[in-house]
Formats: structure tokens, C-alpha cells, sequence
């Protein structure tokens, strides 16, 4: 039975009535036991022994122990520096790694400390550097949570192989796209393309001004030719951009095994997603970013961030799993750095790990997480989330040959049906099969000559604009001319003029540019200030 009291006041009534308790017959005992135990809700054996326990005065109290800390305030300060540094690790990835990482940040002037000091953060336990990093983690308003990498499982399907896929050798890569497109998937932006070592955790990041599997197989060419070790295998997704002749082409060329997971089953790629999640999301956020400007900023974000992550940031290996009953029992081995892991590879030649070495002992960890927030700072201005209404809106700067019209509602039917895509259903049709498309498409007669000089003025104007709003602006100079089927050529050529413009990039007038519109032909939007959700940056000084 509980009751209303607190425990202080179930203890002063105690005190107040233990000395008539005391003195009382057994019938007067009785009639105190009752009202007792009715007020605190004691069992009447207990309401017993505390009325008839000594009152606690000054003196019989128990004192409580106190020693002297071990930690002083010296040792917590060290370890709030050493925190820092590392981007705020957590306990069992930063204990593992402490002693090397006072030892770079000693190195480079950071960090003096005495023998005593030194003694015990190296002998902390990690429940120790969670107890006192606790004020300094919950001190402050707690961040916006974002999704979580799903569990660890991993099967592939083979499309050519020269070698096994054997994780347990560096070299076995999972490659991934992570798409800067804000909250609309129309027109061109920026892409992530990430890599991850399966072993050794090593990771690349490359920003793609388009998604286009030119591109990738650039990017892949680019990052095996500085990666430490050879690349022995490649699994991707189902993505357009990996699954192409050019991609297996070059796979095969430089003797590569080429997987890929099962559709819809993100967690056959675990190893990259986490890195998704853990790197690009959490250092870029999930604003849309266009144009050369930006991608610029970014490719060289990821050139500090390669090094800052594969170099000084530890992580744990799943090592073994097993159920019992209801639960799953984990195991993983201690923390290491990417870095530590590829030293460990009997494959990796000592020429190798000579230079790892060398560059390992020239980098400071704070002056790249410095850098790390100096292009973030450069980089955020550039992006956008919130994308305004399509509805409504009105043309402020007219395009050159097109003329300002009225909603589609009071046009004429014909233009109507010029200004507006049509989602019809078409009859299967069986296709001859072709050559490569790089070329036969090209044997059909160009019915976008005659005007292309239109489009690449449209293009050079606006670098990011989508084949979608060239076609509709086609349409609407051009009445009954082109038709909505003719928009894969469109895009084909677009594609192929982008390619040739990469030699001497034109950085876009305006964000945004790339968004097909409902209406409108050119459309000047006043986008407001940003104030979109981004990621946590932490400054160290």
C-alpha cells in the first residue's frame, strides 16, 4: 500500500511520535500502530522497528565517505580536447584510440600533458569518459535526429568475376550515390559518390557535377589510381549509372569483380550506407546544390575529409553474431583507424605503407577538422531545402523569341496540349536490338538541328536546366513541331553538350534553375534566405 507522503514526511512523523510511542501501554500501542501504518502506508512489522529505532541526531549519523577525486579537473579538460578533436567519437571507438591520438595531438602542440595526467587517460575505461564527458555531451540543446543505418547483412550477385569476392582482403569495394537534391528530384544537381572499402572501412568520396555513368567511370579511375591498394572488386546498386556497358567495360579492363545487391534490399550495401549516413549526410546535410560553384566547394571538402576520416577516426568491425532466445549477441573488435587496418593487409605492398606513413606523420587532426568547418561555412550559402510553390507565380525576365502568355487554362486547345505532357499508355512494342546507344541513336535524322542554336543559348544561360523545360519551351516556339516522345533525343543531346562543355564549365547565373515549371516559360524566383536544417559543425580553437 503506498501513500501520500514524502519520505522526509513519513520520517518526521516518525520522530514526532516515537517518544509517546515509547512511553505508551500495550493497548495505547496499538491504537499508535494503527494510525501509523494508515498515514505512511508501512506494514505493521516495520511501522514497528521504526518507531522503536533511535531518532538520528548530528552525531550518530552515518557520515557519508568522501575521498579524494582521482580525476582532477586537469585530466577531464585533457580529455574534453582530445573529444573534440576526434568530432566527439564515442567511448568505445576514442578509448582504443587514445594513445595514438595524444600522441598526434602532442606532436603538432595541442596537447601538453604531465606523466601523471597522461597515466590516467590512458588508463580510463570507456564508462569513465562517458561519466565525465557527461555535463559537456548534455550541456547544450540536443541536435534534430536523422535516420539510422539499418543492420549489418551483405549478399551479392555476381555479374562477372575474374576473382571470389572475399571480404577478408582489402580491396573488395560497395559504391554508392548520394543525391544533394533537396525535396525535388527534377532537373540536375550535384551527387556524392561513395566508396567503402569492406575490411578496412577506407572510404573515398567524389562530388559528380551530373549523374551520368561518364562520370562515374571517371571518378572510379580517378580514386584507384590513389587509393593504397588495388581495387579487386566493385558492388554496386541498381542504380542507371552503374549498370551500363561502359561501367562492366571498364570493370573487365582493369580485371575488376563486378556485383550487384538486390533491388530494393539497402542493406546488402550496409558498409556504405552507414558511411552515407556517418560522412556525407552528417557533414553536408540534405540541401540541393547545382552548379560547378558548389560542386567545387565540395570535391574539396572530401579531399580534407578522406584524410581526416581514414586517418583519425576509429571504428568497430562486427567480428561475430549469434542469437540466444530472444536477443542477439554481438561481438566486435577493438577500434581502429582505416589507416591501422590497411598497415595490418599482408596485401598491401611496403612501398605503400612507407607512404601512408609519411603522410600520416605530416597531418595535424585539428587543423584538417578546422578546415573541415571553413568549406562547410563556404558550401552551406550555396545549398537550398525548402523549394517555394510552382503555383503563381509570374515571369519577371522575358526570354528572347518567346512571348508572356496566360495560363494554360485560357489558351487554345492546341497549345494547350502543346504547353502540356501527356502520360499515355503505349502498346508493348517489340525493338530490334541495337548497337550500343552511344551510336545508333545518332543514325536517326536530327529533328533538333534546326533549332539546337536556341538551345544551347537556353543552356549557356541556365547550365542546369532540364531537358523537360528546353522541350516545353520547343513546344510553345515551335507549335505542333516536336512532340512529348521526342524527349529522350532531346536529353541524349543535352547530355552530349554537357560532356563538352566540362573542359570550361559556365558557372550557373542563379540556384534553382534547373526545376522544370507547370506554366510559366522562364521563371525568376526569389528564393528567401537559408534557413535550412543543417548539419552540426563544431569549431575547435
Amino acid at each position: 500500500m503506498s501513500s501520500p507522503l514524502s519520505l522526509r514526511s513519513r520520517r518526521e512523523l516518525a520522530d514526532s511520535i516515537r517518544e509517546r510511542y515509547a512511553a505508551a501501554n500495550r493497548q495505547q500501542k496499538a491504537t499508535i500502530l494503527d494510525e501509523f501504518t494508515a498515514a505512511t502506508g508501512y506494514g505493521r512489522k516495520h511501522a514497528i522497528a521504526v518507531l522503536r529505532r533511535p531518532p538520528a541526531s548530528a552525531e550518530s549519523a552515518v557520515q557519508k565517505r568522501s575521498r579524494a577525486p582521482v580525476y582532477t579537473d586537469d585530466v577531464r579538460q585533457a580529455l574534453v580536447t582530445i573529444w573534440e578533436a576526434s568530432n566527439r567519437l564515442c567511448s568505445k571507438r576514442l578509448v582504443p584510440y587514445l594513445p595514438t591520438f595524444v600522441e598526434a595531438l602532442e606532436r603538432f602542440g595541442h596537447l601538453a600533458l604531465g606523466m601523471e595526467t597522461r597515466r590516467l587517460l590512458l588508463d580510463m575505461s570507456a564508462a569513465t569518459v562517458d561519466r565525465l564527458l557527461y555535463q559537456t555531451r548534455h550541456g547544450g540543446p540536443r541536435p534534430l535526429s536523422t535516420t539510422r543505418p539499418g543492420p549489418l547483412l551483405k549478399h551479392q550477385i555476381p555479374i562477372r568475376t575474374f576473382t571470389d569476392w572475399n571480404d577478408d582482403r582489402v580491396g573488395f569495394l560497395e559504391a554508392d550515390l548520394v543525391a544533394h537534391c533537396g525535396e525535388s528530384m527534377a532537373g540536375t544537381f550535384i551527387n556524392s559518390l561513395v566508396l567503402t572499402d569492406v575490411k578496412s572501412g577506407w572510404t573515398e568520396c567524389k562530388a559528380l557535377l551530373y549523374k551520368d555513368h561518364d562520370f562515374v567511370v571517371q571518378a572510379l579511375s580517378e580514386v584507384g589510381d590513389r587509393l593504397p591498394f588495388a581495387i579487386l572488386g566493385l558492388d554496386t546498386d541498381n542504380g542507371s549509372e552503374f549498370i551500363t556497358h561502359k561501367l562492366i567495360g571498364f570493370c573487365k579492363q582493369q580485371k575488376i569483380t563486378f556485383t550487384r545487391s538486390r533491388p530494393y534490399k539497402k542493406n546488402d550495401q550496409c558498409f556504405v550506407e552507414q558511411k552515407n549516413g556517418q560522412i556525407v549526410r552528417r557533414l553536408v546535410g540534405y540541401d540541393r546544390y547545382e552548379g560547378v560553384e558548389a560542386a567545387r566547394i565540395l570535391t574539396e571538402l572530401y579531399e580534407v575529409v578522406r584524410l581526416y576520416v581514414n586517418f583519425f577516426q576509429p571504428s568497430m568491425r562486427l567480428v561475430s553474431k549469434s542469437r540466444i532466445g530472444a536477443k542477439t549477441k554481438r561481438l566486435y573488435d577493438a577500434a581502429r583507424t582505416p589507416y591501422d587496418r590497411v598497415l595490418e593487409a599482408k596485401e598491401v605492398s611496403s612501398a605503400s605503407k612507407a607512404r601512408l606513413r609519411r603522410q600520416y606523420h605530416s597531418l595535424d587532426p585539428v587543423e584538417l577538422l578546422n578546415a573541415i568547418g571553413r568549406l562547410q561555412d563556404e558550401l552551406w550559402p550555396l545549398g537550398y531545402r525548402d523549394l517555394p510553390s510552382r503555383r503563381g507565380r509570374v515571369l519577371t525576365e522575358p526570354v528572347e523569341g518567346v512571348s508572356v502568355e496566360p495560363p494554360t487554362a485560357d489558351l487554345p486547345a492546341a497549345e494547350k496540349e502543346a504547353r502540356t505532357f501527356h502520360k499515355t499508355r503505349r502498346p508493348h512494342k517489340k525493338h530490334k536490338k541495337h548497337k550500343p546507344y552511344d551510336h545508333w541513336w545518332r543514325t536517326y535524322p536530327d529533328e533538333f538541328a534546326p533549332v539546337w542554336s536556341e538551345c544551347e543559348e537556353d543552356l549557356k544561360r541556365q547550365p542546369n536546366l532540364a531537358a523537360t523545360t528546353l522541350l516545353r519551351r520547343l513546344q510553345v516556339r515551335h507549335p505542333g513541331t516536336f512532340k512529348d516522345g521526342q524527349l529522350r533525343t532531346l536529353q541524349r543531346r543535352v547530355r552530349a553538350w554537357r560532356l563538352a562543355q566540362m573542359k570550361e564549365p559556365a558557372v550557373p547565373l542563379r540556384r534553382g534553375d534547373s526545376l522544370p515549371e507547370e506554366h510559366e516559360v522562364e521563371l525568376v524566383v526569389s528564393y528567401p534566405t537559408h534557413t535550412a536544417c543543417q548539419p552540426p559543425r563544431y569549431d575547435f580553437e
